[in-house]
Formats: C-alpha cells, structure tokens, sequence
C-alpha cells in the first residue's frame, strides 16, 4: 500500500527553520558579544599603555624640572660666587692705592703748603689747605700731575686769608680737586674716568 503522511508536515518545517534560526540569530549575538569584548579589551589595553607612557613622561618632566631648578641655584650660586670674587679681586688691588695715595700726598706738597682737611669720594680728592703764596699752590699742582697715582688737577677756590699772630701773615687758601688713578689699570678700568700714566714703581 502507498505511505501517506498524514502529519502537519509544513508546521514541522517551519518549527524547525524557526528553532535553526533561533540557534543562528543566538550564535551571531554571541559572536558580537566576543567581537565587542574583544575590541574593548584592546581599547583598554591601549588605553592603559598610553596611560603608563604618560605617568612615564610625567615622572621625567618632573625629574627634568628639579634639574631646571637645580641647574638654576646653581647658575644663581655661581653669580653670586663670581660677584664676591669681583669685590675681593678689587678689594685686594686697591690695598696699594692708599699706600701710594698718603705716599704721594706727603712727597707732591712743596715747602710751605699746608693741608686743613682732605676727602675722598668715588676716586675723587679734595684738598683743602694754606699756601704762602699762588705761585707755591701752581707747584703743587705741577707735582700732583706728575704723580702716576693722581691726574687732572683742578683748582676749586683760591683767595687771600690773613693770620693773625705774631706779625700779620697773608696766605693763600685753597681749595683743590684732582682725581686718583691705578697705573695697573687700562685706562678704560680707571675710576672716574682718569686715564693712567704709566706703570707703577
């Protein structure tokens, strides 16, 4: 006898296509799922490395700043060192400047001149004194310009003064200024401008 199928065989198939396509459409889902996970793992991982090589970086600005800093103390210290070495190097070159200024002072006054009083400010002196005649204060003059510690001698004031005493005396008060120098020095280093006379000796 011929064998017919009397079962619902259409609602067989499409039950069954419907299950195949349940499984299908669960392994795509799953699938995208581990894509998904896959590429945010990598993201993270990628954002972790560039977050190390940014604590990194970090970390060597940092280093790089405390040498900065440091580098700077130290060009601070080595001008404030270099500054110190200037004022005793100039310290120790004037020392003899006062030995030859009082030296000169006493050799360059002629007989009959007599100092009052005598100041110093930033290489410059000024004498103040007695002279028993002009003509004594012109020689003078003449010696101080011929010293190679003392240049550019200038009369300030000069007039007649009387001194009372035994027996009325007419001299001539003074007033000078002349402008101290260092042989040693080139002529652009003098004090005030002065210009050297030659080496010291």
């Amino acid at each position: 006898m011929p064998h017919i199928n009397l079962l619902p065989w259409r609602e067989e198939l499409r039950k069954r296509r419907q299950k195949d396509f349940g499984v299908l459409a669960f392994l795509v889902v799953l699938a995208m799922i581990a894509v998904v996970g896959a590429v945010h793992i990598q993201y993270n991982k990628m954002i972790d490395f560039q977050q190390d090589r940014n604590k990194y970086l970090e970390s060597e600005i940092h280093k790089l700043d405390d040498k900065i800093k440091q580098i700077k103390d130290l060009d601070d210290q080595k001008r404030r060192l270099i500054a110190r070495m200037e004022i005793i190097q100039q310290l120790q070159a004037s020392r003899p400047e006062i030995v030859h200024l009082f030296d000169t002072i006493v050799k360059s006054m002629p007989d009959g001149v007599y100092y009052r009083k005598i100041t110093q400010k930033n290489g410059v002196l000024v004498l103040q004194g007695v002279a028993q005649s002009n003509a004594r204060v012109s020689s003078l003059m003449r010696n101080l310009d011929a010293s190679p510690w003392l240049t550019d001698p200038k009369l300030l004031e000069i007039k007649a003064e009387n001194i009372k005493g035994a027996g009325a005396l007419r001299l001539s008060a003074f007033n000078l200024q002349v402008q101290q120098t260092n042989p040693n020095k080139p002529a652009e280093d003098q004090a005030g401008g002065g210009k050297a006379k030659g080496k010291a000796k």
